[in-house]
C-alpha cells in the first residue's frame, strides 16, 4: 500500500484511535474489550512515531551552574487532543522523576516512548476475599484499613522509543509507575475513555505495602518469572495525590489534530 505523506502521521493516529475505541462504550463489553484488528492497526501506527513526527526536540542534558533553579513541575503535558471517546498528549519527565502508582478506572490505553528511556510497573486489583493482614509495612491507621486492596504485580519493563507500546486494559495492566531512566523522558499517552470524575473515572494513586511476612520488593524481578503467582501478590493502600508529584503544561508544537 503506498504512504500516504500528506497527512501527518499523528493524524493518522487520532482518527484511528477514535475508529477503536468508538464503540467500547456503547458494546455490551463490560471489560472494555476493542476489535482485534482495528487496534492492531492502532498499534502499528503508535510504534511508528518518534519525537520528530510531532517536532518535539529531545533536551539536552546540561551541567548545573549551581545556582538554586526555581521549583518547576517534575512531569509536563502537552495536550494535542481529547474527544468524549479518547485523549491525547504528550508527557515529558525530567531526569529522575517519576508518574507515581496511579489508575485509569475502566479505560484502555497506550504509552509510547518518544525519547529516553522509562521504566513501567504495571499491576492490577484483585478482589478482597483475605483479611488485611494486622501488620503492614508502613503501618496503617484504623481507617485506612477501609482503603487497602489486595494487588497482582503484572509486569516490570523498560521502554525506548524504538520500543513498542506499553498497554493498558481495564482489567489488566491497569495500574501503573512510570520512571524517567537515566535523564529526562517523553511519552505519547492515548487513554480511551479520557478521564472524567463525573462518569467514574478519576485518578487514584496508591503506595504499595507489604506485611511483614513478605520479602522487600527492591530487587529487580524477572520479567520471565512474573504472571500470576501468589509471590507476585501484595496489598496497595489507595492515597492522595504525593506532595512531591505534580504536573504542569507546556505548548504542543506539532501538526494540529483534528477528529
Amino acid at each position: 500500500m503506498p504512504r500516504d505523506n500528506k497527512t501527518a502521521l499523528i493524524q493518522k493516529i487520532a482518527k484511528q484511535a477514535f475508529i477503536t475505541f468508538k464503540d467500547c462504550r456503547s458494546a455490551n463489553n463490560g471489560d472494555g474489550s476493542v476489535v482485534t484488528d482495528k487496534f492492531s492497526e492502532l498499534i502499528s501506527l503508535v510504534t511508528s512515531v518518534r519525537a520528530k513526527d510531532l517536532k518535539i526536540i529531545p533536551p539536552k542534558n546540561k551541567p548545573s551552574s549551581g545556582a538554586a533553579a526555581p521549583r518547576s513541575p517534575p512531569v509536563t503535558y502537552m495536550h494535542i487532543c481529547e474527544t468524549e471517546v479518547f485523549s491525547m498528549g504528550v508527557f515529558l519527565l525530567k531526569a529522575g522523576t517519576s508518574i507515581p502508582l496511579h489508575d485509569h478506572p475502566g479505560m484502555n490505553g497506550m504509552l509510547k516512548v518518544l525519547y529516553g528511556k522509562v521504566n513501567v510497573r504495571c499491576l492490577d486489583k484483585l478482589e478482597n476475599s483475605l483479611p488485611v493482614p494486622p501488620r503492614l509495612e508502613p503501618a496503617l491507621a484504623p481507617l485506612q484499613t477501609a482503603v487497602v486492596w489486595r494487588s497482582v504485580l503484572r509486569s516490570m519493563a523498560e521502554y525506548s522509543e524504538t520500543s513498542g507500546p506499553c498497554l493498558l486494559t481495564p482489567v489488566r495492566d491497569n495500574l501503573h509507575q512510570i520512571d524517567a531512566v537515566d535523564g529526562p523522558a517523553a511519552f505519547l499517552d492515548i487513554l480511551a475513555p479520557p478521564y472524567n470524575p463525573d462518569d467514574g473515572r478519576d485518578c487514584h494513586y496508591y503506595r504499595v505495602l507489604r506485611s511483614e511476612a513478605e520479602p522487600a520488593t527492591g530487587a529487580k524481578v524477572n520479567q520471565e518469572q512474573l504472571g500470576d503467582k501468589k509471590e507476585n501478590e501484595g496489598w496497595l493502600l489507595e492515597i492522595p495525590q504525593p506532595e512531591d508529584f505534580w504536573c504542569g503544561g507546556e505548548p504542543y508544537p506539532g501538526p494540529v489534530v483534528s477528529i
